[in-house]
């Protein structure tokens, strides 16, 4: 199915206004992931230890009000959500001592709001320790899948090949912490699983562009790569969109209907989709032309495109 026709766009040409886009998204992303490893961004009790409860009121209340009576039994570091369907509210504290935390908590509503019962439908409590563990294996299961997503297209396609998919892919990830660090959001285990489910998304839309370009480099030995590749990215261009437009689509249902547990997870999908299809046209095809063109410049003048 093709929805633009046939198109005859220059994406190689566009790749020095391109990287420089994705040098700037790259560094932003970076320093978010520096200050996740020293623990100094919006990190989640995953990975910062402490105490999420989720409790379900009888009547409607005022978030405000809670806020206030948490303050008036010295618990002044509490984050509170509100979640709209059924008087609930999320209640985190990160850093918090296990145990001690919860009790605290519906020790101060149960004052408070007296004429208005409440029953405690979860508490996850995690200590310090445990989340500086789970914040370190999580940078190490990031970067052991891009060391994979290289193998593997190294083996299937050709090892430049394998540097452009895993730069790409790379760089979405790093694009999802960028967001997420510039509109501090609350880094936690489902924000790094929807890293690495973008991860195999974007992985995926790249082999089919590459796909694409080998077979054309295989029907035509004497074209230009910067013609071949653009041709091929042009080729495929309509599947890359339908793609990724019934996709963003099906994220977008989670992100406005799906509710407040898994909004964010949500959203990091939209962020990730969006770059990920930007990726595989103007970032992972355009490196590999770069690293083929070094290596016919290398095998002398005759042989350079």
């Amino acid at each position: 199915m093709e929805i633009l026709g046939k198109t005859n766009i220059d994406f190689i040409g566009k790749q020095k206004i391109a990287f420089a886009i994705s040098i700037i998204i790259s560094i932003i992303g970076i320093i978010g992931i520096i200050q996740i490893a020293r623990g100094t961004a919006n990190m989640g009790i995953d990975f910062s230890g402490g105490t999420a409860m989720q409790i379900k009121f009888e009547k409607p209340f005022q978030i405000s009000e809670a806020r206030v009576a948490l303050h008036k039994h010295g618990i002044a570091k509490a984050d509170l959500q509100e979640i709209k369907d059924g008087n609930k509210l999320l209640v985190k504290i990160a850093g918090a001592t296990v145990g001690k935390s919860s009790e605290a908590v519906q020790e101060a509503f149960k004052k408070e709001f007296a004429g208005n019962p409440f029953v405690v439908e979860s508490n996850t409590e995690i200590g310090p320790s445990i989340g500086d563990k789970l914040r370190k294996d999580t940078l190490i299961a990031v970067a052991l899948s891009l060391v994979g997503i290289i193998l593997y297209i190294a083996w299937r396609f050709d090892f430049k090949f394998g540097i452009g998919a895993t730069l790409a892919t790379a760089h979405d990830c790093l694009a999802m912490f960028a967001a997420f660090y510039l509109l501090h959001r609350e880094i936690n285990l489902l924000f790094i699983t929807a890293v690495l489910t973008i991860a195999g998304y974007s992985l995926t839309d790249t082999v089919v562009v590459f796909d694409r370009i080998r077979e054309n480099m295989h029907k035509d030995m004497k074209g230009s790569l910067t013609s071949i590749f653009n041709y091929s990215i042009n080729e495929v261009l309509s599947r890359t969109i339908i793609t990724s437009v019934t996709t963003f689509i099906a994220a977008a249902s989670l992100f406005f209907l799906g509710g407040e547990v898994i909004h964010d997870f949500s959203l990091a999908l939209l962020v990730g989709i969006l770059v990920a299809t930007y990726s595989s046209v103007f970032v992972a095809s355009p490196i590999v032309v770069l690293l083929e063109q070094r290596a016919l410049a290398k095998q002398g003048p005759s042989a350079a495109v």
